[in-house]
């Protein structure tokens, strides 16, 4: 009866593990793309010397603030597509296409006039001088960024909303190797090109993305696969309402993603106070976190998409299993990565730098972010999930309440009160993703019995 009973549990969710992993697999290819991309900028500027992995480190904690906002409401986008795919109105997805267009890129405008003014704040930061006369030049390039990569994310979650999740992709991996490229060639000077040291690698950002939008908007209208949707794109009227119906949805995920990122950026600056080895220390751990983050992440967006569209074909009963297939699968990913971060924790390390002192921070660092893997997978599976059932404000409460409200104290608390320096900040990342997968748990399951239950009303 118990082998009976495991094997029909695995049964009922066998058909969901393969269509997940093949939709998110495209999406994480493209994330370790963009990881690859951060690992080298750190690999290479590491190189230069702690005062400059330092700045690197205290410029994109800044515009990455910013930036995830922009991102954030980007993946609005894909719910609207994904619910109409699912009911069999696949076509619309390029009225939503062109509805996102105007409401994201325009806030992006704004936001980005925004963010240039931020630099005027930076020296009032608590951070070393030398590392902000660094930092700052790197910051204002990667700020111009914002809205070619807005203009490109649009199209991306309009092309997940329909299940394509490749063309992203492969544009993706390929801006991604003409980004390390440049890298090399403007940091170190080669091909005659003077060394631009840190501003190089801006550059190469800068350049990469702009490839970025040009290529998708090339493939949106060249490609047949397309056609259907162009000719909905071109003859739809922009609607205020509509597009702000995509901002509603966007908007809670970009803040749940903005407060996220405001606490690491945060427990980044707080790392700069205990000196500027802790924070080269805790930029190599985000660096080598960020390559597992990807399957988490690349999990989440599928949840997103096999949510939303079981949601438009009205299938709640696929529509769980589908969402906890997804949870059995980056349990199972991210604890294999702890084990990993533990046990590599001495290697990994030396392969960002040669300082002593660095080393020897970030090999404590590792063994926190090993167990902190666990549950960053669980928190963005959850929060994917939910975002395919349009239920996003609440889930922002939560995260404020356990990233502002606990996390940020807790990192605080620990590492200057209970003088437990780097380590401590890490603990506080640690208690807000326990808190807060536990929280988006629950938050899930009675939402789910709420909506089955008024559909089963209706009918």
């Amino acid at each position: 009866m118990h082998r009976y009973f495991k094997k029909s549990y695995y049964q009922q969710f066998k058909p969901h593990y393969l269509t997940n992993l093949k939709l998110a697999l495209p999406v994480v290819l493209s994330q370790a793309g963009q990881m690859t991309v951060n690992l080298a900028d750190t690999l290479m500027v590491g190189r230069l010397g702690a005062t400059e992995l330092a700045a690197v480190s205290f410029a994109n904690s800044i515009f990455i603030i910013g930036f995830v906002l922009s991102i954030g409401l980007s993946i609005g986008v894909t719910p609207m597509v994904g619910k109409a795919h699912g009911a069999g109105n696949s076509e619309e997805g390029g009225y939503w296409l062109k509805q996102g267009m105007f409401g994201v890129v325009l806030f992006a405008i704004i936001q980005a006039a925004i963010m240039f003014s931020v630099a005027l704040f930076m020296y009032d930061m608590g951070q070393e001088p030398e590392v902000v006369k660094v930092a700052i030049p790197f910051y204002l390039i990667l700020v111009a960024s914002t809205i070619p990569v807005s203009v490109f994310m649009v199209f991306k979650q309009f092309a997940e909303g329909i299940t394509n999740t490749r063309i992203a992709m492969i544009i993706t991996l390929t801006a991604n190797i003409i980004n390390i490229i440049l890298n090399y060639i403007f940091i170190f000077g080669k091909l005659g090109v003077a060394p631009m040291g840190v501003q190089g690698a801006g550059w190469a950002t800068l350049i990469a993305r702009i490839i970025m939008p040009t290529a998708i908007i090339i493939v949106f209208i060249k490609l047949p696969y397309f056609k259907k949707y162009k000719q909905v794109y071109l003859s739809a009227k922009i609607q205020w309402s509509k597009a702000w119906e995509i901002i509603k949805v966007g908007f809670p995920i970009g803040g749940q993603m903005v407060i996220e990122v405001f606490a690491f950026s945060m427990g980044a600056i707080m790392m700069g106070w205990i000196s500027k080895e802790a924070m080269a220390a805790h930029q190599i751990v985000i660096a080598i976190a960020s390559l597992t983050y990807m399957m988490s992440n690349g999990l989440g967006a599928a949840a997103t998409i096999k949510v939303s569209n079981y949601r438009g074909a009205v299938d709640w009963h696929n529509l769980k299993l589908s969402a906890y297939a997804i949870v059995h699968k980056v349990i199972i990913f991210m604890s294999v990565t702890c084990v990993l971060f533990i046990t590599l924790r001495h290697f990994l390390p030396g392969l960002f730098t040669k300082d002593s002192y660095v080393l020897l921070i970030t090999t404590h660092l590792m063994i926190v972010a090993g167990i902190f893997q666990v549950f960053d997978g669980l928190q963005v599976v959850w929060l994917g999930i939910l975002r395919g059932i349009e239920d996003v404000k609440i889930p922002s409460v939560i995260t404020f309440i356990t990233w502002i409200v606990l996390a940020l104290p807790i990192c605080y608390i620990c590492a200057f009160i209970l003088k437990m320096g780097a380590v401590g900040i890490w603990i506080g990342y640690l208690s807000g993703l326990m808190i807060s997968s536990a929280a988006l748990q629950y938050r899930f399951n009675r939402i789910y019995h709420q909506l089955a239950k008024i559909e089963i009303i209706k009918k």
